[in-house]
């Protein structure tokens, strides 16, 4: 597959069912074929040692913005947890967060050629980090690519209680002000779907983003000044 064209991916039927929507081993990681593989539904997941592999499991995991569960728990942590938020002022520094091993992990599946991959995207306005500061420290945030009217997810932390959900809920607010159709979550978890996340069959997602990923259409978040968590309140 190295030496294939950027759009050279199986057809999403042809993905195995164990495990859950392996599709593909090989290739690169250059813009134009993750580009390819996103507005396909197709994303890399991989540890360090192995070849690249891409996934297209089903169902898929999504959210749409405007159904951004915002519990009464979570709306008083809000107006009392003194966030900040900022958009594409730290995304090296928010992936480097990602990447780094979780409780009860070994590893990441962030490795130094995805880094450098999504940071090259970031670059050429593809890819945008979301960071949640408090007292001028970076205490969460997530990243993730934008194409057309979807913002495809890909990993977030949090030190904070909360944390990675505001930087869910603010990310959410600004896609519902543009319109956007949804937030591809990739794979279901609990704490997800507390969040409004739900699942659809993976040949209809596919059929969203035929519709709304429009090649050339880039969101634009604008790095500005920091801006207070409570300002999104009234949005969601």
């Amino acid at each position: 597959m190295h030496d294939d064209p950027a759009d050279a991916f199986p057809p999403l039927d042809n993905a195995f069912l164990e495990p859950d929507g392996l599709l593909a081993a090989g290739g690169d990681l250059s813009e134009a074929r993750l580009l390819s593989a996103y507005r396909r539904g197709i994303f890399p997941w991989y540890d360090d040692g192995q070849p690249i592999l891409w996934w297209s499991p089903d169902p898929r995991c999504i959210l749409r913005p405007a159904e951004f569960h915002l519990g009464r728990r979570f709306r008083r942590s809000l107006k009392q947890c003194g966030f900040t938020l900022s958009f594409n002022q730290q995304f090296s520094q928010v992936v480097a967060a990602c990447s780094r091993p979780r409780a009860g992990q070994s590893g990441t599946w962030i490795t130094a050629d995805m880094k450098s991959a999504y940071s090259r995207l970031h670059r050429s306005g593809w890819a945008h980090s979301i960071e949640v500061w408090r007292n001028r420290k970076l205490v969460g945030g997530m990243y993730g690519l934008s194409i057309g009217k979807v913002f495809f997810g890909e990993s977030m932390f949090s030190h904070e209680t909360d944390a990675s959900k505001a930087a869910m809920f603010a990310l959410c607010a600004e896609l519902q002000l543009r319109q956007f159709e949804l937030l591809d979550c990739q794979v279901e978890s609990p704490h997800l779907r507390s969040l409004g996340a739900t699942l659809i069959r993976r040949a209809d997602f596919a059929l969203l983003l035929q519709d709304h990923c429009t090649p050339n259409l880039q969101l634009v978040l604008e790095m500005g000044e920091k801006r207070e968590i409570t300002q999104y309140l009234s949005n969601l």
